[in-house]
């Protein structure tokens, strides 16, 4: 089973230091980002089950950053971090897409059942992200599977749309072809991964600004893609 990945976005190293390994020891995978900016960096990229926010951070705060990630159509679940305790930032915390919220000090003990909380309450397939959805010069509808590239409408099938969705609502995380052919063709052998190959090279000739170098439908190299929308 894959570890459950956090984003800690703390910039006192020694919080930083304590919390990874906690998580760790519990048997989470974690990245760190010190401040805003690098927040968005790394979860625009990697799928997260959980981003741990504080809201204090150099750059752009995390309020900021929340605000962003829900406009950007992350739906992943916020618990935020901070030393303010008044009732007006906890609202506004919430008010702009946050699940959680937990005032500094806090005992780890909390933090973990807090996360586990948010884990059972959010299911991961709920994460859907915003109806709207941009990358590069393509615009998508994901309710009404319509698609516009620099303004111009663009055709897909409906399986290269299904294609483009399961990509998209999973982006940053590599995706074998068996588990596309599973999860999006409903089949169980996996002795037609060549559909995957040729689906995502007619995606890449119409989404791609060059088909042959590729910035957003990746091929990892041996295990399968990678969405970098």
């Amino acid at each position: 089973m894959t570890a459950p990945r956090v984003l800690l976005v703390e910039d006192e190293p020694g919080l930083q230091l304590t919390l990874s390994d906690r998580l760790a020891a519990e048997g989470y995978a974690v990245d760190i980002a010190s401040d805003g900016h690098g927040a968005l960096a790394q979860a625009r990229v990697q799928a997260y089950d959980t981003i741990l926010l504080d809201v204090m951070l150099p750059g752009i705060d995390g309020f900021e950053v929340a605000r962003t990630l829900r406009a950007q159509g992350v739906g992943t679940p916020i618990l935020m971090l901070t030393a303010r305790a008044q009732v007006n930032d906890r609202v506004t915390g919430l008010s702009i897409g946050a699940d959680d919220y937990l005032t500094k000090p806090f005992d780890v003990r909390e933090l973990l059942a807090r996360i586990e909380a948010l884990r059972r309450r959010v299911p991961r397939q709920s994460w859907v992200v915003a109806e709207q959805y941009r990358f590069g010069d393509v615009s998508v509808d994901l309710r009404r599977a319509e698609l516009t590239r620099s303004g111009l409408p663009l055709e897909l099938s409906a399986k290269e749309f299904q294609l483009l969705r399961y990509l998209i609502e999973h982006r940053g995380a590599t995706l074998s072809r068996e588990t596309l052919l599973h999860d999006v063709w409903g089949y169980t052998s996996t002795s037609s991964t060549r559909t995957i190959d040729v689906h995502v090279a007619w995606l890449r000739q119409k989404l791609e600004p060059n088909p042959r170098v590729p910035q957003f439908i990746l091929t990892v190299h041996g295990l399968g893609y990678k969405f970098a929308g």
